[in-house]
């Protein structure tokens, strides 16, 4: 096992890691931007190094800058959590050719399963289905006949990168081609590659994933299913599992589809499948794979019995993981909900300022997962979610009731949040039941982002940044609030 490793990374997530490296013994080096020189990561690490300046681009995005501050640290191994660099090929490849360890997959399989284009056309040749749809497209022609063979409405999108840009739905050949320039500029601007493909959008959709995990001997396993519907600006707020929409059988073809979907890019370490399923037919989709830890991994060390964290150093120090499909079984019921500073009356905009108070909820099954404190402040550089609240039980009625208490206690003054919001989410007949779609939210409770929010969030663009000359994803799923309102975010 490593004796020590370095986190690049901030907030919750650094948080997430350093406690578990406490548990292994296992030493942690924090590293910092200007603006989170006070952060409860950089106080709670062994060690610390400042990066740079409060932009992303200056700091958890200088990927040269955090493989200097590991070496000169002597740390042995880089996690890089999720968002910044966690999805970045060129990152990983650097890491190794530091002699570093990258706690994650092979540069390799970041690079397969980060080209929209490429992972479709090996999910389709490893049997795993494929929402129909065609790469390789340039002509504005072929995709007006690609349209009209796949059948309005359909979805463009950027085949490399993700984070929701590059995407646009399409209602009508009327909106096709400025769609598709629009989604052109965006590509490159973003990704430096404005490769586009085309997919049958299904508006009433179900967004369902697999954890997959395994080691670099072959052996790997998915960790069931999160239903991951529950979506506003096309990112998830509140993630559950099991998913009240599976039935047995469907589970258990999603998972083989899901491991096959790994093993096909010879994926080890912690992965997630991303599929989206119709409600009226349950034919399920391949859509993505995010080729790290996830956001809401907590609902599936709540339900499966493992820390998927501590499993990852393991694996990445080259040990096997001594478990088997047979190994595991949902236990209870996990429900997740994303507390954001950000104000739902007014489109979801970010809210900025200082915690005046921060009090977490506490007691049986209730787990918060947070890098803030009463006292830090909320800025617009980075994501403004300030905590994950999770919540076990024996069942999904139980668990929702637990849920809906725990946000009641939840106390949060000084910024605007969305933990009234997530109130009523949750008392929502149509959550109760299980009835919801990715675009439940929008429909249900009419949020549409109107243009002046549209101006506000590209003007605050200045802030966001992405590595140079990488078609990599650079900010993962860490969210930046200052994108555009139109994409998917998954």
């Amino acid at each position: 096992m490593f004796k020590k490793i370095l986190i690049a990374n901030r907030g919750e997530i650094a948080v997430r890691i350093i406690r578990a490296c406490r548990e292994m013994g296992v030493k942690s080096v924090a590293v910092y931007s200007e603006a989170d020189r006070n952060a409860l990561h950089v106080q709670m690490a062994d060690e610390a190094v400042l990066l740079g300046g409060a932009a992303p681009r200056d700091s958890y995005l200088n990927a040269d800058r955090i493989i200097q501050a590991a070496l000169d640290t002597k740390a042995e191994a880089i996690h890089p959590g999720y968002g910044f660099l966690s999805e970045n090929a060129s990152f990983a490849a650097a890491v190794d050719s530091a002699k570093l360890n990258f706690i994650g997959p092979s540069a390799d399989s970041i690079r397969a399963m980060g080209d929209k284009a490429e992972s479709k056309i090996r999910m389709k040749a490893a049997g795993v289905p494929t929402v129909p749809g065609f790469e390789g497209l340039e002509s504005a022609d072929e995709f007006r006949q690609a349209a009209q063979e796949i059948g309005y409405p359909v979805l463009v999108k950027a085949a490399a990168g993700g984070g929701g840009k590059g995407m646009r739905v399409v209602e009508s050949e009327a909106d096709l081609t400025e769609s598709i320039d629009g989604a052109r500029r965006e590509a490159l601007n973003a990704f430096g590659d404005e490769r586009l493909l085309i997919e049958k959008y299904l508006p009433n959709a179900h967004h369902i994933e697999f954890q997959i995990f395994g080691d670099r001997h072959g052996n790997l396993v998915h960790l069931f299913e999160r239903e991951c519907s529950v979506q506003r600006r096309h990112q998830k707020i509140i993630e559950e599992t099991p998913s009240p929409l599976l039935t047995p059988e469907l589970r258990k073809q999603m998972g083989k589809a899901a491991v096959s979907a790994a093993k096909a890019v010879n994926y080890f370490n912690a992965g997630t499948i991303e599929f989206i399923v119709d409600p009226d037919t349950l034919k399920f989709y391949f859509l993505e794979m995010n080729t790290r830890l996830q956001v809401e991994h907590p609902l599936t060390e709540l339900v499966a019995g493992l820390d998927l964290v501590q499993w990852q150093l393991h694996i990445a120090a080259g040990e096997l993981f001594p478990f088997t499909q047979n190994d595991f079984r949902q236990r209870g019921h996990a429900i997740e909900c994303r507390i954001y500073a950000e104000d739902p009356a007014g489109g979801f905009l970010p809210s900025t300022g200082r915690l005046l108070q921060f009090i977490e909820p506490r007691g049986p099954g209730i787990r918060v997962d947070s890098g803030f404190r009463a006292g830090d402040e909320v800025t617009h550089f980075y994501d403004p979610m300030l905590a994950k609240l999770i919540v076990h039980a024996e069942d999904r009625e139980s668990a929702i009731r637990r849920m809906r208490a725990a946000l009641h206690e939840f106390v949060v003054h000084g910024v605007t949040t969305n933990i009234d919001f997530m109130q009523s989410l949750l008392a929502h007949e149509d959550f109760e039941n299980g009835q919801v779609t990715t675009r439940w939210v929008e429909t249900k409770f009419g949020w549409q982002a109107s243009e002046p929010m549209m101006q506000a969030l590209v003007a605050a663009a200045v802030t966001e940044a992405r590595v140079p000359g990488s078609t990599s994803q650079v900010s993962g799923e860490t969210y930046s609030p200052w994108k555009v309102a139109s994409g998917f975010r998954n």
